[in-house]
């Protein structure tokens, strides 16, 4: 009789079955037994997508930790949900060894500090967008790092991101010229110098939300 487990891993569980189902079932899974914890693994260091949206609030720092300690081939990571406890302590140590990262979204996360984003723009040269909404730890130099590594960016949300003012905007529209998609919402640092530079670098530019921007005016939307 075949069991589960007796299917080979790495040429069938893992990129035909495990892959279809939810993070949280793959947690209760490698509560089961050793065999299923040592397959939860295999699968977590080769899983190209972690996005922790529905298990965030509730899942222990020291278990993401864990979850993501051999994977070095991550394209997306969703962290959105984890603003209770994510911290620069636990977040360093992943960005830093999954160099080929090309989402990263990081809003609400409020324990996290400039150096994670640093490290993102050091070490994600093929990032194309990026979450930082109500990241209001993101300030000047650390989007200018951004902006200096990561060219390709095509779309960021820097909603209420309130340090930021029109020199950091200007720099980071100078430099990402394949930006898509902006948000500068919920800033009121944010005036039509920094509308008119997007408008003249960001020629591929289809969205940008200035919602609560007050100093912007219509003049330099039209």
């Amino acid at each position: 009789r075949c069991h589960l487990l007796d299917l080979p891993w790495e040429d069938v569980l893992v990129p035909h079955i495990l892959c279809y189902l939810p993070l949280q079932h793959l947690v209760s899974l490698q509560r089961v037994s050793k065999q299923f914890h040592s397959l939860i693994q295999v699968y977590l260091a080769n899983c190209r997508t972690f996005d922790l949206s529905p298990i965030g609030p509730s899942i222990p720092k020291e278990a993401f930790c864990s979850m993501l300690k051999d994977n070095k081939v991550l394209h997306s990571l969703s962290l959105k949900t984890c603003s209770d406890w994510v911290t620069d302590k636990e977040l360093l140590p992943v960005i830093g060894q999954n160099q080929h990262l090309q989402r990263v979204d990081m809003s609400g996360c409020v324990l996290l500090t400039r150096h994670s984003l640093v490290a993102v723009s050091l070490s994600c040269m093929h990032l194309q967008h990026l979450g930082l909404a109500h990241c209001e730890w993101v300030d000047s130099l650390s989007l200018r790092s951004l902006a200096d590594h990561c060219g390709g960016l095509q779309s960021i949300d820097l909603t209420a991101c309130r340090q930021l003012k029109d020199d950091a905007i200007c720099y980071l529209a100078k430099k990402c010229l394949k930006l898509r998609s902006l948000s500068l919402a919920v800033n009121a640092n944010v005036t039509d110098e920094s509308v008119e530079e997007v408008a003249k670098n960001c020629r591929g530019l289809e969205q940008l939300d200035l919602t609560g921007c007050l100093r912007v005016r219509n003049q330099s939307i039209r």
